[in-house]
């Protein structure tokens, strides 16, 4: 299991924490940023360090320490975890309908997590995966705690995970991130072909086992954009205080260049997050688009690392 507080932030972070291309435009949502996964630059932002409660977006860090632990550990994303009695303290929830005492494999509490934003998987891979990390704190805690070490580790320096599910009104305070931060997150862990899959499919069958015996459960993806506009992730979140909110990422072609006798292949995807929107589907399509637009320009410009602006259009 990797030890986040020890690692520096990626490229990527960096990259954000400069605050480039900002363009001046109104916007729908409280913040918005639009970034080059390859590189980290902002092409397009708004209130991009606004700290805003963030829904279950949260989930996108609860499945990349999962799946970082499953690397660091060989941990076989098959075996069964317990749906904890904690469950309970969640109230009424929409989604599987998990049971305490049910068991899923951890490979699809990650789908019910990610495409279907459900809340207990989150916390019981939360609570399954804490009991292997050290400390005295109870597992969900140890958990959360990987979470924030995550978080610091890549420059997520306006960020506080308080749970693995999102909910903002079980707390004594608010968690929070801002749409900087989270492109910082969504960088790294696009990086992971393992998180895209998860993250891009629309439907998936997965079985559990209950107290009345084996169950199955058709998932769909809460994110409407997918396979649009070449859209292939990333997550929705919404709850009264955060308002909806969404992160896409969409891939094109890899750019193509020929200097002398060297061939250059680039990358290129961008990754838009939306905070607080009234329609964050229409706005992230259309944020997707204009992104593109001054991914165009920034790339016509050299790519520079810092002073670049876009010329809106």
């Amino acid at each position: 299991m990797p030890t986040y507080r020890f690692l520096s932030a990626i490229a990527c972070g960096a990259a954000l924490a400069l605050g480039l291309a900002t363009a001046d435009c109104r916007a729908d949502s409280l913040a918005f940023a639009v970034v080059d996964n390859q590189s980290g630059i902002v092409l397009d932002a708004y209130n991009p360090q606004k700290k805003l409660q963030i829904g279950s977006l949260t989930k996108i860090a609860t499945a990349i320490v999962v799946l970082d632990w499953a690397t660091g550990s060989n941990a076989d994303l098959n075996q069964l975890a317990t749906v904890p009695a904690a469950m309970s303290q969640l109230g009424p929830q929409q989604g599987v309908g998990f049971q305490p005492g049910d068991t899923c494999a951890l490979r699809d509490l990650l789908y019910a997590a990610m495409m279907q934003s459900d809340n207990i998987a989150a916390l019981t891979l939360a609570d399954h995966v804490g009991r292997s990390l050290p400390g005295d704190l109870p597992p969900v805690d140890r958990f959360v705690q990987q979470m924030n070490a995550l978080a610091k580790a890549k420059g997520m320096i306006r960020t506080r995970f308080l749970n693995p599910h999102g909910l903002d009104s079980l707390e004594r305070s608010l968690p929070y991130s801002t749409a900087e931060d989270l492109a910082k997150l969504t960088c790294y862990a696009e990086a992971n072909s393992a998180f895209r899959f998860y993250g891009s499919q629309k439907e998936r069958k997965i079985t559990y086992n209950s107290a009345a015996g084996p169950q199955t459960y058709l998932l769909r993806n809460t994110n409407e954009l997918l396979d649009q506009y070449d859209i292939d992730g990333v997550k929705t979140g919404t709850t009264q205080r955060a308002g909806q909110c969404l992160i896409i990422s969409a891939a094109k072609s890899p750019e193509s260049v020929q200097k002398g006798e060297t061939h250059f292949i680039t990358p290129r995807r961008l990754n838009v997050v939306v905070l607080g929107s009234n329609d964050r589907f229409r706005e992230a399509a259309g944020l997707l688009q204009r992104g593109w637009q001054y991914h165009a320009q920034w790339t016509a410009a050299g790519r520079p690392a810092k002073g670049w602006k876009p010329t809106p259009q």
